[in-house]
């Protein structure tokens, strides 16, 4: 059964991308394009990853990351944060706030897939060789 992605991510670019990226290691890709949508995503879907931007219309992705951590249906799914603020305190914060792994926009394909799959199989995945 192919694992399923949520990518909750407001550049059209950046989904497709993701997409290319994840969909060849055999991922089911879900998009949404603002953080409403996505959290009622999240809820419906309960995917194996959400891949979240931070920087989305309506409510950020910070929100979204914190109603989804609060709510104990979508506590547990694990999240991504895909985000081009790189910066130190953008890390900790998504740590500090729940986030499951931090990659930094731009991304190499290679890094993106292999962080998916360590964290939606970590006993398959092969072993990550970059620091973001």
């Amino acid at each position: 059964m192919a694992k399923r992605v949520l990518v909750v991510e407001d550049s059209e670019v950046i989904q497709r991308l993701i997409e290319v990226c994840l969909r060849p290691a055999g991922f089911e890709i879900e998009m949404r394009s603002d953080g409403h949508s996505g959290i009622a995503a999240a809820r419906e879907l309960r995917p194996d990853l959400i891949i979240l931007d931070v920087g989305l219309p309506g409510i950020d992705g910070w929100e979204v990351l914190s109603r989804l951590r609060s709510d104990e249906d979508t506590a547990e799914l694990t999240v991504l944060i895909l985000t081009a603020h790189a910066q130190d305190e953008t890390k900790a914060r998504a740590n500090a706030d729940g986030a499951d792994a931090f990659l930094s926009k731009p991304f190499r394909p290679h890094d993106l897939r292999v962080v998916a799959q360590q964290l939606i199989e970590p006993s398959q995945a092969e072993p990550a060789t970059f620091a973001s």
